[in-house]
């Protein structure tokens, strides 16, 4: 059964496939950027708690294939690594930015591109990028004119790698240990088997529960009537979650534009997600990041249940550059958490 839902999986590749003229989803690594002339600026990638320069975390390629300005179109997420920033229920510390182009442009071929390795691929063609991020570089190494994005990233580059190999070619450099592991995100429908609870049901059960005496004792009871009492106990939202995402359990990410998200969580939801910033039109769910996206990438110093990320829902394309969007942080409750 499906509903119309795409699931998001990690899977290991070789780097070039994960490169910008290839349109790639993916998490970890330096941002495989599509528009390649108007980045977000510094500031705009500054952590909304410490003003610290964030890192990129993952995108997702979803171009609206009705719509000829939309023809490519990715959206970037960029997180704080100060563990101090990321709290419960708040996403100062995350961003995410929308990036659309026309079939024809000036940066890639009209035509697919060939899904092989290109030596001559470089995106320095059209921007200086952070050597350690991969973000936009208004500094540079006075040696070997390295890019930077900040004096802080310069200096953590120096001291892990590129005092040894200043001047190397940039294809060649290892990977900041800031930045999290890369892998390509394959995206897929979710097919569910027919096995959903019908809610009326589980409730006439638990109330049977309930008068038989059963509630608040089921130690002994049967996996039905265990299921009866998640829906209907303190924190049903958690117990629908964690059944929606058991048949796909190493899922990092759903995809339904114009659908609901899966809470994992009753509260908080956001009670008014802002119009476009740009168009002044309605934002509408496009996707949500899971948390078994942290376990891929064994992050222990940071933390979230789910990460929303609502869009404007024309896509707008009237405005140059990167158009930030709107994520919302949901945490587990603290019932569950307790």
């Amino acid at each position: 059964m499906s509903e119309g839902v795409d699931i998001g999986f990690v899977e290991e590749c070789e780097s070039w496939k994960l490169e910008s003229r290839l349109f790639p989803s993916k998490i970890g690594g330096k941002p495989a950027w599509l528009e390649l002339e108007h980045l977000p600026s510094l500031q705009d990638l500054q952590c909304g708690m410490c003003n610290q320069q964030m890192i990129f975390l993952c995108q997702v390629y979803a171009p609206y294939e009705d719509d000829e300005n939309n023809f490519h179109r990715t959206l970037f997420i960029f997180i704080c690594r100060n563990s101090i920033c990321s709290q419960r229920n708040t996403s100062s510390n995350l961003k995410v930015f929308r990036s659309c182009l026309p079939r024809r442009n000036k940066f890639y071929s009209n035509e697919p591109p060939l899904e092989q390795p290109d030596l001559n691929f470089s995106l320095s063609k059209w921007v200086k990028l952070c050597n350690l991020c991969g973000c936009i570089a208004e500094k540079h190494c006075g040696k070997c004119k390295a890019g930077y994005c900040c004096r802080e990233h310069q200096v953590t580059d120096w001291k892990e790698t590129h005092k040894e190999i200043c001047g190397a070619n940039e294809k060649f450099q290892k990977q900041s240990k800031i930045l999290f592991k890369e892998y390509e995100l394959i995206i897929d429908e979710e097919l569910l088997e027919n096995t959903e609870v019908d809610e009326s049901k589980a409730l006439q059960e638990y109330e049977k529960l309930e008068h038989e005496g059963k509630v608040g004792t089921l130690c002994d009871a049967s996996e039905t009537d265990l299921e009866a009492h998640a829906f209907v106990d303190q924190d049903a939202t958690f117990s629908k979650f964690r059944k929606r995402i058991s048949e796909n359990s190493e899922q990092v990410l759903r995809y339904k534009r114009g659908g609901t998200p899966l809470w994992i969580a009753e509260n908080p939801k956001p009670l008014n997600v802002p119009c476009c910033e740009y168009c002044k039109g309605p934002r509408q769910f496009e996707f949500q990041v899971m948390p078994q996206m942290l376990s891929v990438l064994c992050e222990n110093e940071l933390d979230w249940g789910i990460l929303v990320v609502y869009s404007c829902k024309n896509s707008c394309t009237d405005y140059k550059g990167y158009k930030l969007e709107f994520i919302f942080r949901q945490d587990v409750s603290d019932i569950k958490l307790s």
